[in-house]
């Protein structure tokens, strides 16, 4: 039976939805309410007990790197001559808790499709089961979305991506998925619809950015790096699942266990930011206030 001990976190996308303000700020590093985005899918790999993160990254996003690995010496000195003790103890314990992650990086160098960016990763993957963890999404749950999807995995060694249920008005934003059910929770995947009208969904379980992965997807994202090369099309994640499902190889869908928070526009990442701060937050009582005064107003 082969674990899953390393994860690929493809981070290197372009985020156009959110110009002009990712122009200058890579969004996966903005707040979501007093912490970044991507600290909440870290923590999530790290309850994980994965081994090792393999960061894809765009050169313009060298920053992640220095953000994740280097002690800012310089802050913990000013912080410490001005009695900032809390302040200093908090920055120890963020830095502390990324120094037990093996990190890795590669590069995609043209934004060429999320599936580009996971063929990155290749030579270090090896001939392993993975896990993908896509920037894009948070989820709050009791058990960590990716163990609950490693458990899966390790009953029935085949690739497994995460779903989870949407409102039938929603299901034209999302990879659709046709589904056999296996058991609670467990389905076999059948066909995956991109985005279908709402009349012709074939369910409303919706692929969330996370997934647990096989080497043999690699050699469908090199089939479709071939046959694109030329015409410089981005390669679709997504594509190359299509053409398993075609020659009949196993993919299951597991409905994760938690809440959805989007952070992949702008609407939905404002949302999970009220959601958090309004549910969640050391500031909810305070906030909670002053949202009830706006509305009276």
């Amino acid at each position: 039976m082969k674990k899953v001990e390393k994860v690929i976190l493809p981070i290197a996308g372009l985020a156009t939805r959110f110009l002009p303000l990712s122009k200058g700020v890579p969004k996966e590093i903005w707040p979501l309410v007093d912490k970044p985005v991507l600290v909440y899918i870290l923590e999530e790999i790290l309850k994980s007990s994965f081994k090792e993160i393999i960061l894809v990254l765009s050169p313009q996003k060298k920053q992640f790197w220095d953000y994740l690995s280097k002690e800012n010496l310089n802050l913990k000195k000013i912080l410490k001559e001005r009695g900032k003790k809390e302040l200093l103890k908090e920055l120890e314990e963020f830095e502390k808790s990324f120094k037990k992650i093996n990190f890795k990086e590669v590069f995609q160098k043209k934004p060429l499709g999320d599936g580009d960016a996971i063929l990155k990763a290749k030579n270090l993957i090896k001939n392993e089961p993975f896990a993908v963890a896509f920037g894009d999404d948070v989820i709050e749950s009791k058990r960590p979305a990716l163990l609950q999807m490693v458990n899966v995995f390790k009953k029935y060694q085949k690739p497994v991506l995460g779903l989870f249920r949407v409102e039938k008005k929603k299901v034209t934003s999302y990879g659709i998925v046709k589904v056999e059910k296996l058991k609670e929770r467990i389905y076999r995947i059948r066909e995956i619809v991109e985005k279908p009208k709402i009349k012709q969904a074939p369910s409303n379980l919706a692929i969330v950015g996370r997934y647990i992965l096989t080497p043999e997807i690699f050699d469908y994202l090199s089939y479709l790096r071939k046959i694109k090369k030329d015409e410089k099309k981005e390669i679709i994640w997504a594509e190359a699942l299509q053409l398993m499902l075609k020659e009949n190889k196993e993919i299951l869908g597991y409905c994760i266990e938690g809440k959805w928070l989007e952070c992949g526009n702008k609407i939905e990442y404002l949302k999970s930011n009220l959601y958090l701060t309004l549910k969640k937050s050391p500031y909810k009582k305070e906030l909670r206030k002053f949202a009830r005064k706006i509305l009276r107003a």
